[in-house]
């Protein structure tokens, strides 16, 4: 595998790179143009399901983008209804036009990050989070702090205080969201399937996953394992470039991406555990399509992308299910439900264990307001979002909330903690981990205690 000090030529600014189309330059108005405003979007749009306020919603919003693109220059109001859509493309889903808003928003928030000048703490507080969380061994680094700020008991102090919410609401939010921190195994470069291979697959360990749910990864490559694949985990592998890309920074998205590419080339198979990094990666063949050096080789990753449940399903069952007696509810991740189409896999996963029964969220196309770093940036919409998600979680029942980014798993899981509410969250790989290796529901279970 080549290291990432060893990406070659060109990379961002060089000659040999043609600049993309940031402005749309043709595209951004043919794309306004497929909105016939008829408001299928409204009742599955997070913002406009709080608020009912047109401009937060998607056809608002594309009239506001309208405006943007017969010359009204960027207003700070204008921004701020930009700032508050999730990009959670439930939209998408629901239009029978067809609207990529997906798109629009992804050129507009690129517009926004060139042209609008935002104040200084907002400044500070997104720098902050674009110098942090994509990058494995700065939060690797945070670990030892964090995980001794929350055996100390501080932590309960700092947030009876609200010093940080007086301080900072991204901060206090970050400060929130954070998961209790134990042991961070690490996996080796190479993990042997079990019995006749079937598969070798590369495995992205993500940022966030990587350092915050070591155990999902753990998971990750023993089901793949167990179900006959060599499991590849490069040590070059780094951010995928998903915060970035989902943020309108354009081109520290195509850094990160062309460095991904390098490191899993070698790989025909590339299984992603983490909703917003597959929706990513999915997305390389468009993000670098006007750089002739990488376009070939970005739809050549895009295309050997998949997400776990996805991947599973296509190869099939071989590994004996054992039961795992629990009633669980599946959340839908956005960018798994929406930007990868991935529904049914996951659940016929679940159903696919005995004893275990899966009940589903109402209104699952509603986001629950974690949306990469929107709870951070929004936090109180997100906590608003949160709290309905967190409602619909209990009025199910379960006793194991199941998700498939590590974003909604956090964002869920406190929101669950304000309404006094403790149900324990896994991920779909250490649902089927717990069944594969006969450990039953009590180590899923005791999550919550």
């Amino acid at each position: 595998m080549t290291a990432p000090q060893d990406l070659p030529e060109p990379v961002v600014g060089s000659p040999g790179a043609t600049p993309p189309d940031l402005l749309g330059e043709g595209e951004l108005p043919k794309l306004l143009g497929d909105c016939v405003h008829c408001g299928f979007c409204l009742p599955t749009c997070p913002t406009y399901v709080l608020w009912g306020e047109e401009m937060d919603s998607p056809r608002g919003r594309i009239h506001l983008m309208q405006q943007h693109a017969e010359g009204t220059p960027l207003s700070g109001p204008m921004v701020e209804h930009f700032d508050r859509c999730l990009g959670c493309m439930a939209c998408v889903t629901a239009c029978p036009s067809g609207v990529q808003y997906d798109r629009l928003i992804e050129l507009t928030r690129a517009e926004v990050e060139r042209e609008h000048p935002r104040p200084l703490r907002e400044r500070l507080v997104r720098e902050a989070i674009f110098k942090l969380f994509p990058y494995p061994a700065r939060l690797r680094a945070l670990r030892g702090p964090l995980r001794a700020y929350q055996k100390t008991g501080l932590d309960r102090l700092v947030r009876r205080s609200g010093v940080l919410d007086r301080l900072s609401p991204s901060l206090a939010a970050m400060e929130r969201l954070a998961p209790p921190l134990g042991r961070a195994p690490r996996l080796p470069e190479r993990v042997a399937a079990r019995g006749e291979r079937r598969a070798t697959v590369g495995m992205l360990t993500g940022c966030v996953q990587r350092e915050f749910f070591p155990g999902v990864n753990a998971a990750t490559a023993r089901v793949l394992a167990m179900e006959g694949c060599d499991v590849i985990i490069p040590k070059s592998q780094g951010c995928c470039g998903a915060l970035s890309l989902h943020s309108g920074r354009d081109e520290e998205a195509r850094d990160f991406a062309r460095r991904t590419i390098v490191a899993f080339e070698a790989v025909d198979v590339i299984v992603v555990n983490a909703a917003g990094c597959g929706s990513a990666m999915k997305e390389y063949a468009r993000l670098l399509a006007d750089d002739p050096t990488w376009a070939g080789r970005a739809e050549a990753l895009s295309v050997k992308t998949k997400d776990l449940a996805e991947f599973l399903v296509d190869i099939g069952p071989r590994a004996e299910r054992r039961p795992v007696p629990a009633t669980v509810a599946y959340h839908d991740a956005c960018h798994l439900a929406h930007a990868q189409g991935v529904r049914s896999q996951p659940r016929a996963l679940l159903t696919g264990i005995p004893e275990l029964t899966v009940r589903e969220i109402s209104d699952p196309e509603v986001c629950c307001g974690s949306a990469g770093t929107y709870n951070l940036l929004q936090p109180e919409a997100a906590a608003e979002l949160g709290d309905r998600k967190a409602l619909s979680v209990r009025a199910t029942e379960a006793e194991l909330l199941v998700a498939a980014n590590p974003g909604c798993s956090m964002q869920i899981t406190t929101a669950l903690a304000r309404q006094g509410t403790r149900i324990a969250v896994a991920h779909t790989a250490e649902v089927l981990d717990a069944s594969l290796r006969g450990l039953g529901a009590g180590p899923l279970l005791r999550r919550s205690s």
